[in-house]
């Protein structure tokens, strides 16, 4: 009889896949990935699919460690008291620990009109679903993108630099985690690239129809194809398994990435919600907490005390087309700074991240336990100790709910 702890992980995204290289440290654990698709999907890189210049996808082989089982399926309920994981197909699979790594896809717009005709991007499905659409549109058929977070202002400048018609309905400020000055010097390039933004009080949209986006001022943009990006949702898995979650539905754990509920579960990642704090979405975010979920799980296997999460930030990239972008620097608690990169050296440093990414992968799968960036000390552990208390005086019961933002990228 096999005696080796067995640990699922539900989710092969940034997250999923550096806890599932990270328990590889150890020879005798069994790491089981379960995912929906064969593929790992490189979500900064969505906006390049639906503009044409990347497909977005990695074969599994290149970035995860040797030993790691991975199972090509659906996640449908979590026992817990069983231990096991009930698959789409029928089937179940068994567990010591879990490492919940679901991810994060597109929001259900509460919007008139959106769902039926407005066109989301996070997932891999989507962005293929959409890639004929703008095919099949005439090059100065109007393309309105809502939503001005990261995903929204990259996909409008891949499009317009492709010849697109394109308009940017923020709802409000273009690109509000950044720095005012960074935010003119995004403005310029999208209006050199002929993006029409349409920013301010009342661009909220009322209302999607077939062919226009209506704004709550009462203005109505003409629209052959409306791209949604306008916020983020998380499976609600962990919610219909019974595990306690935050509002948004993504699963509460501790310090140590460990569920309220259970020891035996930890999370990481967009569908982690770590003392009612929950990290920006992004794979900046996501990769780290991988590693850390993952060593909570070898501690306990150990006998020894989890460690706590250690997050920092130092920069956000975001592309302006295949010839400029920008690099945002931030502090270690994620507040955009006064300075930072843009134009072809701004591009040159979005494709360094975007490939760095790749690398770090596939780096902890050549040698588990090489990755060091999630125990970073000093101002984020700091800055998060009094975020923490500041909540906790506000919640007393620790229960309080956190907005995620940014790529979505777990």
């Amino acid at each position: 009889m096999n005696n080796n702890p067995h640990v699922v992980v539900i989710g092969g995204g940034y997250a999923g896949v550096m806890a599932a290289n990270r328990l590889r440290s150890r020879a005798d654990v069994v790491v089981t990935l379960v995912n929906p698709r064969p593929s790992f999907v490189h979500r900064v890189r969505l906006h390049q699919l639906v503009g044409g210049s990347d497909d977005a996808v990695v074969a599994y082989e290149n970035v995860l460690a040797d030993g790691v089982r991975l199972l090509v399926g659906t996640a449908t309920r979590i026992d817990v008291p069983g231990r096991g994981v009930a698959l789409a197909d029928g089937g179940t699979l068994t567990y010591d620990h879990l490492v919940y790594a679901a991810g994060s896809g597109s929001a259900d717009p509460d919007v008139p009109g959106a769902t039926r005709f407005a066109y989301p991007i996070a997932t891999l499905e989507e962005a293929e679903r959409l890639r004929p659409l703008l095919g099949a549109a005439p090059p100065t058929a109007p393309v309105t993108v809502v939503g001005a977070g990261p995903t929204g202002i990259e996909t409008a400048a891949e499009l317009a630099e492709a010849g697109r018609a394109v308009t940017l309905v923020c709802g409000g400020e273009l690109g509000p985690y950044l720095h005012a000055r960074a935010r003119r010097s995004v403005a310029r390039r999208l209006s050199e690239l002929g993006v029409t933004v349409v920013d301010g009080p009342g661009t909220r949209v009322a209302q999607v129809t077939r062919d226009a986006v209506h704004l709550a001022d009462g203005r109505g943009l003409p629209s052959r194809v409306t791209i949604w990006t306008a916020g983020f949702g998380v499976p609600d898995l962990a919610a219909r398994s019974g595990l306690s979650t935050d509002a948004l539905g993504r699963l509460r754990t501790d310090e140590t990435l460990t569920s309220v509920d259970d020891e035996r579960v930890v999370a990481a990642g967009d569908s982690a919600a770590p003392s009612g704090l929950p990290s920006r979405m992004s794979c900046q975010s996501a990769m780290p907490q991988g590693v850390r979920a993952a060593d909570t799980v070898l501690s306990r296997l150990a006998g020894e005390r989890p460690d706590a999460l250690h997050q920092g930030f130092y920069a956000q990239c975001v592309s302006l087309g295949r010839d400029a972008g920008l690099f945002q620097l931030a502090d270690r608690s994620d507040t955009a700074v006064g300075f930072h990169i843009g134009g072809r050296l701004g591009a040159r440093f979005k494709e360094i991240a975007c490939r760095s990414i790749h690398d770090q992968l596939a780096g902890e799968a050549r040698e588990p336990g090489s990755y060091r960036l999630h125990r970073i000390t000093g101002g984020a552990a700091a800055r998060r100790r009094l975020l923490l208390q500041a909540h906790h005086t506000e919640t007393p019961n620790g229960n309080g709910n956190g907005n995620g933002n940014g790529n979505g990228n777990g």
